[in-house]
């Protein structure tokens, strides 16, 4: 069976990248090979994980390639290295130009703690996605995973799963909500059905 390499990019915890870690492990993702995990962040947890799940890391910082171009042509470097076909972003603080995004069209993905459009763009990330969440007054929230294009948060939806915001929310207790009952779920089924997509691709052109 042909399997798609996929790099996850990371800049912190890395709670998603285990959650897709885990599925690999659990036989979930057949199509999917995680061959590399790439952070923009040398000190970020993630890579601890990755090392312990026994799959090779690289960091790439924007402060030491001295610009943003230098900073993508480094990320591509690793990844042609890797041979990787896809990419994963579990959490990556960094925005990527249309240079780089138009190379990865429909092979690059995102995870985003809420149901987009609602929520999303520049700036919207992390925590400050549930506090505005919390502070329109929504009842449901959730997350999507969408394709990675050069307007932030702005590709096609692939998957996207609510959850109930419940009374006497803190940000952080939603976002944990919307980590158990979303994201972790809907991330490695995205992965997979992906990775799925360009494996047999591939194997179409090789007939």
């Amino acid at each position: 069976m042909k399997r798609t390499k996929i790099a996850v990019l990371v800049s912190g915890g890395g709670t998603n990248l285990q959650a897709i870690l885990d599925a690999s492990a659990r036989g979930e993702l057949p199509h999917a090979e995680i061959a590399l995990v790439l952070s923009n962040h040398k000190k970020a947890y993630a890579l601890e994980r990755a090392a312990a799940a026994g799959v090779p890391t690289a960091v790439v910082t924007k402060k030491q390639a001295g610009s943003q171009a230098a900073f993508e042509a480094a990320m591509m470097a690793e990844l042609v290295k890797y041979g990787i076909e896809m990419i994963v972003m579990a959490g990556f603080m960094s925005i990527l130009t249309r240079d780089f995004t138009d190379q990865w069209t429909e092979r690059m993905i995102n995870i985003h703690p809420s149901l987009l459009p609602a929520f999303g763009g520049e700036g919207c990330y992390g925590l400050h996605v549930h506090e505005m969440a919390l502070s329109r007054g929504v009842k449901v929230t959730g997350a999507t995973v969408h394709f990675v294009n050069e307007i932030p948060d702005g590709g096609k939806i692939i998957a996207q799963k609510a959850v109930n915001v419940e009374p006497g929310d803190t940000p952080e207790r939603l976002q944990r909500r919307v980590m158990e009952q979303a994201e972790w779920i809907i991330l490695p089924q995205a992965v997979e059905q992906v990775a799925a997509e360009l494996a047999h691709r591939e194997d179409d052109l090789n007939v």
